[in-house]
C-alpha cells in the first residue's frame, strides 16, 4: 500500500479547511441529494462527500456506507485531493497503490473508486465527492463529465458556507469566522491554561494607495498583507480581516515577549516584500499588542477593542 502525499500547501489547506467549521457538522441534505443522484446514476454500491482532515477523511454525506470517517493514511480521497481532475481506480486490486489496502481486502471491498476533487480555489482541495464499487468499474467520458458536473454542485454548496466565514478578497477569515475560530481556540488555552496576545493591524496611508495608484492596487497590497500573516503566523494562531485595511490575528499560548517575536518575524517578512516588489508605494502598518490570561473575563470584542486601541497608541508614534 502506497500511503497518499501531504500537498506542499498543507498548512494553508488545513487553515482553509478549519475556517469553514465544516467538519463534524450535521448531514445536509443539499448534500445528500447530491450524493443520492450520483449514487443511483452510476448505479455504485456507495457515494461520499468526503473531507479530508489532519489525520482522518471524514464524511460529510454518505450513501451506503454507515462509517462516519476512516484515517487518511488508507484513504483514496487522500490520493485524489492532490489533482486537480479526476482520480480513478478502475480495479484497485491490480494498483499497486491500493491492492493491500485495508479498505480493498476488507470492508468494504473497494475495487472502483472516483473521486472528483472538491476546491475552494485554485490549489485548495479539501475533499471530494467520490465512487465507490464492489466491482470493476470503468468510466466513459460522458460519465466522467457527470461526476465533474456533480462535483461543481457540492463546490458551490462549500462555497456558500465559505462566504459567510470568508473574506471573499483575501481568502482568509472575515469577523464572522475570526469570532468562530477564536472562540474555540479561547476554550483550548483556558482548558491548557495558555495565555494568549491579540495583535491589531492597521494599514498605513491605505486611501493614499487607491487614490494614486487606483482600487485594483490597493486590493493587492490587501491581499499580500493576508497572504504574508498566514506565511508568518503559526498554525495554531488565528488571523483574519475585520473589514477595511484592519486586520487582527490571536496568538495562542503567547505573552508580550512571544507576540513581539511573532511581529519582528513579520515585520522582515513585510519588508522583504517590500523590497521583492519594488513598488512606488510601500507597505506600511501600525499594530497593537494586548496580552491576556487564560481565566480573563473579559470578552472576545473588548480584548480585539484593547489592541485596537494599542494600535491607535502606535500609530501616533512611529511607524512600521
Amino acid at each position: 500500500m502506497i500511503k497518499p502525499e501531504v500537498p506542499k500547501n498543507e498548512a494553508e489547506r488545513l487553515y482553509a479547511l478549519r475556517t469553514l467549521k465544516i467538519l463534524d457538522s450535521s448531514h445536509e441534505e443539499r448534500f445528500d441529494r447530491v450524493t443520492r443522484m450520483a449514487k443511483r446514476m452510476f448505479n455504485v454500491s456507495i457515494s461520499l462527500v468526503s473531507i479530508v482532515d489532519e489525520d482522518r477523511q471524514w464524511f460529510k454525506s454518505t450513501q451506503g456506507l454507515d462509517a462516519s470517517e476512516t484515517p487518511r493514511d488508507i484513504s483514496f480521497c487522500g490520493h485524489a485531493i492532490n489533482q486537480d481532475g479526476l482520480f480513478i481506480v478502475p480495479d484497485a486490486t491490480v494498483d499497486k497503490r491500493f491492492f493491500d489496502n485495508p479498505l480493498v481486502t476488507g470492508a468494504p471491498q473497494i475495487r472502483f473508486y472516483a473521486g472528483c476533487p472538491l476546491k475552494l480555489r485554485q490549489g485548495i482541495n479539501i475533499g471530494t465527492l467520490c465512487l465507490i464499487d464492489t466491482k470493476p468499474k470503468d468510466l466513459d467520458e460522458e460519465d466522467q463529465q457527470l461526476l465533474e458536473d456533480l462535483g461543481a454542485m457540492i463546490e458551490q454548496e462549500i462555497k456558500s458556507i465559505q462566504l459567510a466565514t470568508l473574506d471573499e478578497l483575501t481568502m482568509i477569515s472575515n469577523r464572522r469566522g475570526f469570532l468562530t475560530l477564536v472562540d474555540h481556540s479561547l476554550k483550548v488555552c483556558r482548558r491548557n491554561k495558555m495565555s494568549i496576545s491579540f495583535i491589531f493591524f492597521d494599514l498605513n496611508k491605505f486611501k493614499l494607495i487607491n487614490d494614486d495608484f487606483g482600487h485594483h492596487e490597493g486590493d493587492f497590497v490587501l491581499t499580500t498583507f493576508a497572504t504574508i500573516m498566514l506565511d508568518s503566523f503559526r498554525d495554531c494562531d488565528v488571523i483574519g480581516r475585520l473589514g477595511g485595511d484592519e486586520f487582527v490575528a490571536m496568538l495562542s499560548d503567547s505573552d508580550k515577549a512571544k507576540a513581539d517575536i511573532a511581529l519582528e518575524r513579520f515585520s522582515t517578512a513585510i519588508q522583504a516584500e517590500n523590497d521583492r516588489l519594488n513598488k512606488p508605494y510601500k507597505i506600511k502598518y501600525s499594530a497593537g499588542v494586548r496580552c491576556f490570561e487564560h481565566d480573563t473575563d473579559k470578552s472576545i470584542e473588548a480584548m480585539i477593542q484593547d489592541a485596537d486601541a494599542a494600535m491607535y497608541e502606535h500609530k501616533k508614534g512611529k511607524t512600521r
